[in-house]
C-alpha cells in the first residue's frame, strides 16, 4: 500500500522515508494521504471494526528500537513528557508522539535506496478528533501501539475511524510538528494555529496573581496590598489576575462549610451568582453592601497603574458548576451531572477533584444555554473594567458528555460559546486557558491564544520544581502550535526562584508572580522586569533543543535540558539541570526518585538555536558571539564549535547567541542587549551598519570607517560585541561614555531610566 512517496505500508511494515517505523501493521489499518499543504509529507491513519461501539481499541503496529518522546496526560488536567524506545513505553492518554529514525541502511518499499537514507527522519503522530469521537494513543506489553477511539457517550457508537491519527515526517523536527498541525488545521477546520491568533497585550507586562498569595481567602484589601508592595519595591505589576476566591459560591457538603483541598480549592462548591462575593463589596452610608469589583478594578488601575486585569472562573462556572435552579440562575438550566472518566485517565493519576464530584455531582449548565451564561458573566465583568478571564478546570467537560452527544460535542459547544463571549466582551482576546490539556479542547480552539503549559507551580512541594521546567518545555513542542505557553506564576522569594525566573525569561511567556505582600526578591525581579513594568519577552514558544528531544532530563541522570528561543536580533539557549524528580507510573504521582542528583556537563552551540538564521543577515557565515549570563564571559565562536556547561541540580545558565555582522574586513559587530537581564537580547529592536568616509563626523587621528545604529529599550548596562574599539558613542544624539575590552570585544554603555514607557533608545557607534 503506497500512500505517499515518503510514507507507505509494505509486508506489514509502516515505512517512512524508507525507514521502518512499525511492524505487524494489521490489515484493517487504512492510510489516506493528506493534501493541500505543499509536498505531500503526511497521511491519515484509520481502521475498521466488525463491532459498533462507543469505545474501540485498534492495534496499529509494533514499535521497537526507535527513540521517541511523547506527551501524555498523567492526570485529567495536564500533560507531561515520557521518553522510550518501544511500544510498551507509550503511556495511556498519549496525545503526541515524535519518533526518531536514523540511518539504518534500510530500503524503501520499491527496493531503491531512499534519498533521505543518510539523514535523521522525524515522524510525528497526532491522534485527532473525528466527528463525535476522540482518539488517543497507548502502548501494550506486546510493544504494540494502540489507537483508543471513544465518544464519551454510550449512545454514540461507530465501527470505524478513517482519520483517527495524522502522521507527518521530515528532517527538521520543529518544521515537521509545525507542518503537521497546519495540515490537521486545514483538514479539520475546527481550530486555528497560534500564528493566526491575536495575542493579548498583557503578555509584554509584568504581572501579579493572587492565588499563592491568598488562595481563596483573597479580598479587595489583599489585592491592594499586593500591588502596592511590588510597586514600592521597584517591580510594578501592570497586569493582575484575581484568582479563585472572588465569586459567590455555596458548599454542598453539610457540616463542612469550608471544604479545602489542595491549597484551598473548594471542589464541592457551586456558583450561586455571577457577581462578586461580600469580600469584594463595600458598605455604603446605610451599611448596605454595594458591588465593589468595579471599585477594586478602578483603584488598581488608577492608584497602581495596572493596565490589564483578569479574573478567574471555571469553564463550568465554579469547581462544582452552577447551582441548579439557584435564585436568578434558573434560566441557565443547570442540572446535576456526575462525571465519568475515560479508562485512560483512570489508569493514570487519580484526582481528588473527581473524587469529590463523583460523590456530590456538578451543576452543568445546559449546552444550549452556556453562551448566555458566559455572556452575562463576561459582560458584567467588562462593565466593571475587567479586561479578560482565566478559564480553569476545562477538562471536566470531557467527563460529562453522556446525554449530550459525547465528550467532543459538549466540549465544542462550550468552547464555541466561550470564544464568542470573549470576542464580544474582551476585545483584546482576553482569555487564558487552564487545566485544559486534552485534544477535545485544543482542536476546538479557533481564538484562544494563551494556554497554561503544565501543572501548577507548587511552592511547598520540592519534587515539583525541576519537572515543572522540563514539562513546560516538552509540552510546548505540541501546545505551542496552538497557543502561546503560560509557564504559571512563581514566587520571587523562594529557593528555586532564580531557576523558575530564568526559564520564564526565555519561554516566550507572560511573566508573573504570586508573592505574598512584602515577601519579594526585588533583585531577582529586576532581572525580569524593567522600571516601567514591561518585560523582555522572547519571540517564540521556548522548546527543547534538537539534541534534547529524546533524552530524559528528569530521570536519566546524565542529560541537561536545553531550551532555545529567539529575540529580534539574537538567539538564547537556557540550560537547566532538571534531574531527580518526575511523574512515577508506579506511585502515580510526581515524586523525588534521586535525592542527590549528580553534577552534569553538556555543551551548547549556535546550532542549538534552530531559527537563528532567520534573525541573522543574508550573508551570515555561521559565526557567533556567546554571552553567558552567569559567568559574564563573552566568547567569539566559529561555526560548529561548542562551549561546555556544568551544572548542579536546580542550577541554570543562559547563553545569548548573537550572529556576527561583518561590516568591513576588520570590523565585526553583534548586539547583546541588557547584560543584567535574564533575556538580555530581548531589549534589542534592530540594528544597522554602514561604512562612512566623512572626516567631519569625529575628530582625532583618523576618520571613522563605519557607523552602527542600534535601537533598543530598557535601562542599565547595554552590551555589544565590537572587534575594534569605537571612536565615539552617542545616545539619542548625545555623546556618552563607554568602555571596551580589547581582549573580548565587549562594549558597554550605562543607560538611564527613560521617562516614557517602552521607550526605544538610539545608540550610534562610530568606529
Amino acid at each position: 500500500m503506497t500512500v505517499t512517496p515518503k510514507i507507505n505500508v509494505s509486508d506489514g511494515k509502516l515505512l517512512v522515508h524508507g525507514k521502518t517505523l512499525l511492524t505487524g501493521v494489521p490489515d484493517n489499518i487504512i492510510l489516506t494521504p493528506s493534501s493541500g499543504v505543499g509536498l505531500v509529507a503526511g497521511a491519515f491513519i484509520g481502521a475498521t471494526s466488525n463491532d459498533t461501539k462507543s469505545l474501540h481499541v485498534f492495534p496499529l503496529g509494533t514499535l521497537e528500537g526507535l527513540r521517541f518522546m511523547c506527551l501524555f496526560r498523567f492526570k485529567l488536567w495536564w500533560m507531561t513528557q515520557r521518553m522510550g524506545t518501544c511500544g510498551k513505553d507509550v503511556p495511556l492518554e498519549t496525545q503526541f508522539i515524535l519518533l526518531e529514525s536514523k540511518n539504518n541502511d534500510q530500503e524503501n518499499g520499491s527496493g531503491e535506496e531512499d534519498d533521505d537514507d543518510d539523514e535523521t527522519v522525524y515522524t510525528v503522530l497526532l491522534p485527532l478528533l473525528e466527528g463525535q469521537f476522540r482518539s488517543v494513543l497507548q502502548g501494550n506489553e506486546l510493544n504494540q501501539i494502540e489507537i483508543c477511539l471513544e465518544s464519551g457517550d454510550k449512545e454514540v457508537e461507530t465501527n470505524q475511524g478513517m482519520h483517527m491519527v495524522y502522521m507527518h515526517a521530515g528532517t527538521n523536527p520543529f518544521e515537521v510538528i509545525n507542518q503537521a498541525v497546519k495540515a490537521v488545521e486545514k483538514h479539520m477546520q475546527t481550530f486555528h494555529h497560534r500564528e493566526k491568533k491575536k495575542l493579548p497585550s498583557f503578555l509584554d507586562w509584568f504581572g501579579w496573581c493572587t492565588w499563592d498569595a491568598f488562595y481563596t481567602e483573597v479580598t479587595a484589601e489583599g489585592v491592594d496590598q499586593g500591588l502596592k508592595s511590588l510597586s514600592e519595591g521597584g517591580a510594578p505589576p501592570r497586569f493582575l489576575i484575581i484568582d479563585d476566591g472572588w465569586q459567590q459560591i455555596g458548599s454542598e457538603v453539610k457540616d463542612q462549610k469550608d471544604v479545602v483541598v489542595q491549597e484551598g480549592a473548594q471542589f464541592a462548591s457551586r456558583l450561586t451568582g455571577i457577581k462578586e462575593n461580600s469580600k469584594f463589596q463595600k458598605k455604603n452610608a446605610d451599611n448596605d453592601r454595594i458591588p465593589g469589583l468595579k471599585i477594586v478594578v478602578d483603584e488598581s488601575k488608577k492608584h497602581h497603574n495596572v493596565k490589564y486585569i483578569y479574573v478567574w472562573h471555571a469553564l463550568t462556572g465554579y469547581w462544582g458548576g452552577v447551582t441548579p435552579a439557584g435564585p436568578g440562575m434558573e434560566h441557565y438550566e443547570s442540572a446535576l451531572a456526575y462525571p465519568v472518566q475515560s479508562p485512560g485517565v483512570l489508569g493514570n493519576q487519580p484526582d481528588i477533584v473527581m473524587d469529590s464530584l463523583a460523590v456530590h455531582g456538578l451543576g452543568l449548565v445546559h449546552p444550549k444555554k452556556i453562551y448566555n451564561f458566559f455572556n452575562e458573566l463576561h459582560s458584567y465583568l467588562a462593565s466593571c473594567g475587567v479586561d479578560g478571564v482565566k478559564v480553569d478546570v476545562q477538562n471536566i467537560i470531557e467527563t460529562l458528555g453522556a446525554g449530550h452527544g459525547g465528550r467532543v460535542s459538549l466540549t465544542r459547544a462550550y468552547h464555541q460559546a466561550l470564544e464568542a463571549s470573549v470576542s464580544r466582551n474582551f476585545p483584546d482576546n482576553g482569555c487564558i486557558s487552564c487545566m485544559c490539556h486534552n485534544t477535545d479542547g485544543l482542536y476546538s480552539a479557533k481564538q484562544t491564544a494563551i494556554v497554561r503549559a503544565s501543572d501548577d507551580f507548587y511552592p511547598r512541594d520540592p519534587a515539583s520544581h525541576t519537572i515543572h521546567i522540563s514539562s513546560v518545555a516538552y509540552n510546548t513542542l505540541f501546545l505551542g502550535e496552538f497557543m502561546q505557553p503560560d509557564w504559571d506564576m512563581f514566587h520571587s522569594l523562594h529557593p528555586a526562584a532564580e531557576y523558575h525566573g530564568a526559564a520564564r525569561a526565555i519561554g516566550g511567556c507572560p511573566i508573573y508572580v504570586s508573592d505574598k505582600p512584602g515577601q519579594h526578591n526585588i533583585e531577582l525581579l529586576k532581572k525580569l522586569v524593567l522600571p516601567d513594568g514591561s518585560v523582555l519577552r522572547a519571540q517564540l514558544p521556548g522548546r527543547p533543543t534538537r539534541d534534547s528531544l529524546f533524552n530524559d532530563p528528569a530521570r536519566d541522570g546524565t542529560s541537561l535540558l536545553k531550551i532555545w528561543n529567539v529575540n529580534k536580533c539574537s538567539g538564547v539557549v537556557g540550560v537547566f539541570n532538571c534531574q531527580g524528580a518526575g511523574w512515577c507510573k508506579v506511585a502515580k504521582k510526581t515524586r523525588i526518585h534521586d535525592t542527590a542528583p549528580g553534577t552534569l556537563t553538556g555543551t551548547i552551540c549556535a546550532q542549538d538555536v534552530d531559527a537563528l538564521a532567520q534573525v541573522a543577515s543574508e550573508n551570515w557565515n555561521g559565526e557567533v558571539v556567546v554571552y553567558s549570563f552567569n559567568s559574564k564571559d563573552l566568547i567569539r565562536l566559529p561555526k560548529g564549535v561548542t562551549i561546555p556547561v556544568t551544572l548542579k541540580v536546580l542550577e541554570f545558565d543562559l547563553f545569548h547567541v548573537i550572529p556576527i555582522e561583518e561590516i568591513v574586513s576588520n570590523i565585526s559587530f553583534a548586539p547583546i542587549g541588557l547584560l543584567d537581564m535574564f533575556n538580555a537580547g530581548g531589549a534589542v529592536e534592530e540594528f544597522s551598519a554602514e561604512t562612512v568616509s566623512d572626516e567631519s563626523l569625529v575628530g582625532g587621528d583618523r576618520a571613522p570607517v563605519a557607523n552602527i545604529v542600534v535601537k533598543f529599550g530598557g535601562c542599565g548596562r547595554f552590551g555589544a560585541y565590537l572587534s575594534m574599539r569605537p571612536m565615539k558613542c552617542r545616545l539619542d544624539s548625545s555623546e556618552v561614555e563607554f568602555s571596551h575590552d580589547a581582549a573580548t570585544g565587549l562594549l558597554t554603555l550605562e543607560l538611564p531610566v527613560p521617562e516614557k514607557e517602552m521607550y526605544q533608545w538610539t545608540v550610534e557607534i562610530l568606529v
